[in-house]
């Protein structure tokens, strides 16, 4: 099997990341991850990726004049180490269109609330505040717009009635271990199209985290 070459962009703690490398290390998962790029030359992210033997870089935001600038030198780098799919993981920084352009398709990002409910931060105070009865994760294809893009997989919790926004987020976060490596097998191993807004998950053994999960 010819695995798909994926980067990983982070700026923190890397849980998410923990949950591509660990999903990667299965030689049956059909991606790998050969490079982990951050903005933040302290990122918890980078020492998962070193003890995974995976190559790390920094490249700091507040060296470059621009956006544009900022996001062409993390491009080189994910060329050069022949990235073939690009995933976001708590990367903290907003993309310019061309970068996004470059990647169409190509670049997943994973955002803690069932979109297109709750966009932006402090998804899990937002839902509490809203009196939804379910939360939940969402990886999405990325466009320029934020925290938009088709839909590959999403995973639902109850609202309970004595939540926090911590207590909710640590259930929240459970899931998105599990959803993102699935959506990312999804992606590499060619299971979707897009047709317009909506992301068609076709083949077989397609099972995708929809219900609600305790």
């Amino acid at each position: 099997m010819v695995k798909k070459k994926v980067g990983v962009l982070v700026s923190g703690r890397g849980s998410n990341l923990q949950a591509l490398l660990d999903a990667s290390s299965d030689p049956a998962f059909p991606a790998e991850i050969v490079l982990v790029v951050s903005n933040v030359a302290g990122a918890f992210a980078l020492e998962r990726a070193a003890k995974a033997g995976v190559p790390t870089c920094v490249v700091s935001h507040k060296d470059y004049a621009s956006r544009e600038a900022f996001d062409a030198v993390m491009d080189g780098h994910l060329r050069a180490a022949g990235v073939e799919i690009v995933c976001l993981a708590g990367f903290m920084r907003l993309l310019s269109s061309s970068f996004v352009r470059g990647w169409e398709g190509r670049m997943i990002n994973i955002h803690p609330s069932l979109l297109p409910s709750f966009k932006g931060l402090h998804t899990h105070a937002q839902a509490i505040e809203a009196g939804v009865k379910l939360h939940g994760c969402t990886v999405h294809l990325v466009t320029s717009d934020l925290d938009d893009g088709p839909i590959l997989v999403q995973a639902a919790v109850p609202v309970l009635a004595d939540d926090t926004p911590d207590s909710l987020a640590a259930r929240v976060l459970e899931q998105e271990h599990k959803a993102y490596p699935q959506a990312l097998r999804l992606l590499a191993e060619g299971k979707v199209t897009v047709e317009g807004r909506r992301a068609l998950i076709h083949g077989p053994g397609v099972n995708i985290p929809v219900n609600p999960a305790p």
